[in-house]
């Protein structure tokens, strides 16, 4: 039963390992292109640093669910709505790299395919979610995009197994889904929360949202 977003190696084809790895360097580039035309580059370089070593830290953390199984929350939404999209891939870079060589979670043969999960399609569905929503209502957007962004992964992950052979469409759905479902809402929730809270204190936290 795979209930874990980071993919460890072997669980993937070697050959589509490889097109998973071309394809995040494209991303890659891609998004080195659009930071390079942001402004105040430096300051972003000092968020970028932070906000991996918080993500990495707070995503590793295991806690017991009612489900018998242990949730890890992504950060990823959150970092996107703070930071932007641009600069949240970056940090999702950083963290994949430090999880898959330190913490054991992922393996490398797989980044690839668990950067394309955690640090593009997550981060591109917060985004755009978040933009479409947020001048309906902030709250709204910020709940909203978190599910969608996180549902959109463990989707673009469904794929990525069913492509491998490793599991079926139905144990997928029956496991996966309804797991990272459970975890989205709950991660919804305390991002609501937490921006919230840190709007009050401390506004300039989202200025280079945008990025």
């Amino acid at each position: 039963m795979v209930l874990i977003m980071h993919l460890p190696d072997g669980i993937i084809p070697f050959e589509q390992s490889v097109v998973y790895w071309i394809i995040t360097v494209l991303i890659l580039v891609i998004f080195y292109y659009y930071y390079s035309k942001q402004e105040n580059k430096e300051k972003n370089i000092v968020s970028i640093a932070i906000y991996a070593v918080f993500v990495t830290v707070l995503s590793s953390v295991s806690i017991p669910s009612p489900l018998g199984v242990p949730i890890h929350f992504f950060i990823i939404p959150l970092t996107v709505i703070l930071i932007g999209p641009i600069n949240a891939g970056f940090v999702s870079l950083i963290s994949l790299i430090f999880q898959s060589m330190i913490l054991n979670m992922g393996g490398i043969v797989c980044f690839g395919a668990n950067f394309i999960v955690m640090g593009f399609v997550i981060a591109v569905i917060t985004h755009i979610t978040y933009k479409i929503f947020a001048n309906i209502n902030d709250n709204y957007a910020i709940f909203l995009s978190t599910v969608m962004g996180i549902m959109s992964a463990t989707l673009t992950q469904v794929l990525i197994l069913l492509l491998s052979g490793t599991m079926t469409l139905n144990s997928l759905l029956i496991t996966l889904v309804p797991f990272y479902m459970f975890i989205s809402i709950i991660e919804a929730f305390a991002n609501v929360i937490i921006i919230n809270a840190l709007m009050k204190v401390k506004p300039e936290l989202r200025e280079i949202q945008k990025c």
